[in-house]
């Protein structure tokens, strides 16, 4: 379990709150996740307990989604069609 120190970092890096870099940030988290696995070579738990992990909250949506922007809840009711489709 020591090459866990190494990914749940990866699971707390925060999100840049501009959408322009959402796509860039994603690409650095795939480059640097690819990277890990190959330099380091991770036993199996340890992957396979990250990408649990990584699977449970994107799956969740809790809205620290590495890998994909997580839609958003703004638009809930009745008349939130106009508000949503005008913003």
């Amino acid at each position: 379990m020591y090459c866990l120190q190494w990914l749940i970092p990866v699971l707390l890096m925060p999100k840049p709150l501009n959408p322009a870099f959402i796509y860039n940030h994603a690409m650095f988290v795939v480059l640097y996740l690819t990277g890990f696995f190959l330099v380091r070579k991770p036993c199996t738990i340890c992957s396979l307990v990250f990408l649990a992990a990584v699977f449970l909250i994107c799956y969740n949506c809790v809205g620290n989604c590495i890998l994909w922007q997580c839609p958003s809840d703004e638009c809930e009711g009745a008349d939130c069609e106009s508000t949503c489709q005008a913003g």
